[in-house]
Order: structure tokens, then sequence, then C-alpha cells
């Protein structure tokens, strides 16, 4: 199992301070959605963890190592990633994108063995994507591409993953399925890191919310708790009507907040 801490974790880009003194724990067994307007610092956070946005100051810790002392390979086998908007170049059968998940496993001019096989026909059913073998990639439509990309994702059989507006391009059915198979994720043991537009998604499927703004962290717990009338104000500028619907919360913003 794997838990990532960030310490005081701040990048700039550019003259840019994108994230400002972030404190982050995040542990197996969760679904943790990061949440906030565009340019909050989402991405850009998560990018920091994984070592790949350079970090101003402050310290990542994967499993207790820091990650600038991890090889991207060890970070890799720990931690699947799912960008977001990513651009397919090659014209690589489904099946073959996917095993592309294998790779940090596997040492040099290495061949897929039966098990690597097995995982990556185990990822395609649960991305739903099975039906797809045989494809080629790049003549997907938006949103079949973004759940094959996914499938590459949960390919790698890493304990935690992060998956970066995974529900972009999906119709609402695939949103629904995408949502549950990241909670089953989470459920079964595994850290799951999710970046989120849709307030509601989020907090009928999260654990736990992290909401940023600016490049900082301003509040971090649980779905009702973060998502106030008074911080979806500050934060987002709208004001919203939050209501259950049995079990569900629903956010659904009303207007833009005037000054």
């Amino acid at each position: 199992m794997v838990t990532i801490r960030a310490q005081g974790l701040a990048v700039r880009l550019g003259r840019h301070p994108a994230v400002s003194g972030v404190d982050l724990d995040l542990g197996p067994g969760q679904l943790v959605g990061i949440i906030g307007p565009n340019g909050a610092g989402k991405s850009t956070l998560i990018r920091a963890m994984l070592g790949l946005a350079k970090r101003e100051s402050g310290t990542v810790l994967i499993d207790g190592l820091d990650s600038e002392r991890l090889s991207r390979r060890a970070i890799a086998r720990r931690v699947a990633y799912l960008p977001q908007g990513q651009t397919l170049h090659w014209p690589l059968a489904v099946e073959r994108l996917v095993a592309l998940g294998r790779m940090p496993h596997l040492g040099p001019l290495s061949r897929l063995s039966a098990q690597d096989e097995a995982q990556v026909d185990a990822a395609l059913k649960r991305a739903d994507v099975l039906h797809l073998k045989g494809r080629v990639a790049t003549e997907l439509s938006g949103g079949e591409r973004a759940r094959v990309l996914l499938a590459r994702a949960l390919a790698v059989g890493a304990p935690a993953l992060i998956a970066d507006e995974p529900l972009a391009a999906l119709d609402p059915g695939h949103q629904i399925d995408v949502m549950d198979l990241l909670k089953a994720e989470a459920r079964a043991g595994s850290l799951v890191v999710t970046v989120l537009h849709d307030l509601s998604m989020a907090a009928r499927y999260c654990d736990r919310l992290v909401l940023m703004d600016r490049g900082a962290l301003v509040a971090d717990g649980a779905p009702l708790d973060v998502l106030t009338q008074a911080r979806l104000a500050r934060v987002y500028g709208i004001s919203a009507c939050i209501q259950s619907h049995g079990d569900w919360p629903l956010i659904l913003p009303t207007g833009r907040v005037k000054d």
C-alpha cells in the first residue's frame, strides 16, 4: 500500500507561483478528489507529487522516501498516472497501447509475459473497452480513447492511481462507470486521487475532497464539509443549491455571485 505526503510543497511556473506551501497526507483505501477552479494548481500539484513538475521548495515522500531520490520507474511501479488531455500520435492497436502500462515492470527488450497479457486484458475489461481490442487507438472517439487510456493506467497494477480529469469527454453513463471503478479501486485498498470539475460527482463518490484556489489548499475534509455555500461563493464565485437525493448530495450551481 502506498502513502504520499507533501510538506510545504511549492511550485513556480515561470514567474507564476502555481502551488504555494501545500501540506497533504494521502493514504490507502481512500478516493480523494482534488477540486478547484481553472488555474487553481490542481494538475501542477499532482505532477509535483509525482516528480513531473520541479518543486521550488518543500518535500514529497512516497512510502516515506523522498520522490526526488526515486527513479521514474520506481515511482511508476507505485503510482499509476493518467494525465489529462493526452494526444495519440501513433496508430497502435488498443491492446498494444494498454500494454504500455506494463513498461515499469519490464526490462530492456523484454517481451510481455502471460501474466502481463492477463493484466492487460483485466484492465481492458475493468475500463469497459475489452470490445475495442483490435481497433486502432487513433481511430476511436474521444470517449473511447479516454477509457482506453484509463485502461493503460490500470494495467500498471500499481497500488495507487492518480487520474487527472478522467471524466472529460465521457457521456454521463460512462462518467458513472468510471467513478464506480475508481471507488471500487479505493475500496479494494488502493489510494486513488482524481482531479474533478463536476462537484456533484465529487461529493457523491469521494471520501475526501481537497479544495485548491490560486495555488493554495483552502479546505480538506469530507465532501459536504468542504462544499459549503460560503466556500463555493469565495472560491468559484458562484451561488449553488446544495441538496440530497437519498444518500447522494447534489451540487447545482445557480449563478454568479455579484460583487
